[in-house]
């Protein structure tokens, strides 16, 4: 399994599995089904709705609005999508940025101007080429942009899951956890989730620490660095669920 460790901006490193070429040309190819389909079914119902002669400007409108969505299906899917496209989602793989940022518009807008190279222009070799040869799986558009692309955990919305409230009788254990931000909340999550399913201790070591730091925590209450970080984001959730 290759994987690629990302720097957070708190200084946590995190480790995804990277997506081969493999599960991107699938997910590539399950997007060009997608558009296909409903190419056809445009074709179909205009062939059925029969427009006069005088009226095939409105089909040429149609199919030109297809083909300009068409062109920017990738870019407005990564963009709001968080990194997906549908075909990406069904492949369960994502595009990241190498700083362990949510990759930029500008990102996302190199990416899928290089698509021209990469895919259009060699029709696929190149992509296949770099993803093949570079150390971080990368097309040229990713080489260039800063990206990559990695695979998912099952579609669970980390929100969903980072912020769900514990019981309204629970005790705050470490009130410091309120000067917590969502953001961070979600990185210890995606730790902890990291951890259980690589038994990564220095990451989840590092990332005790580093929470402990920035709290000004002193005192551990016998917990070890697992039950510390759950212990967070338990207080997290109560303190902001039902304290504000």
């Amino acid at each position: 399994m290759e994987t690629v460790r990302v720097t957070t901006s708190q200084n946590i490193d995190i480790e995804y599995e990277l997506a081969g070429f493999g599960p991107r040309f699938l997910a590539y190819l399950l997007d060009g089904l997608l558009w296909a389909l409903v190419f056809f079914l445009i074709v179909v119902s205009s062939w059925l709705i029969k427009f006069p002669s005088s009226e095939h400007w409105v089909t040429g409108l149609v199919f030109g609005g297809l083909f300009l969505l068409y062109a920017l299906y990738d870019l407005i899917c990564e963009v709001f999508f968080n990194g997906q496209s549908i075909g990406k989602r069904a492949m369960k793989i994502k595009v990241i940025s190498l700083d362990g940022a949510r990759p930029t518009i500008g990102q996302y807008l190199l990416r899928w101007l290089f698509r021209i190279v990469d895919m259009s222009v060699t029709t696929g070799l190149a992509a296949l080429v770099s993803v093949a040869a570079s150390e971080k799986k990368q097309r040229i558009g990713d080489m260039v942009a800063g990206t990559t692309v990695v695979r998912t955990h099952p579609r669970t919305d980390i929100s969903h899951v980072a912020f769900m409230p514990p019981s309204s009788d629970y005790e705050v254990v470490f009130p410091e956890a309120a000067n917590l931000s969502d953001k961070e909340i979600e990185i210890v999550h995606e730790v902890l989730s990291n951890f259980r399913s690589s038994q990564n201790y220095p990451l989840i070591h590092a990332t005790a620490n580093r929470i402990k730091e920035h709290l000004n925590i002193r005192y551990s209450l016998k917990k070890n660095d697992e039950e510390f970080l759950e212990t967070i984001v338990k207080d997290y959730n109560h303190l902001q669920h039902f304290e504000n």
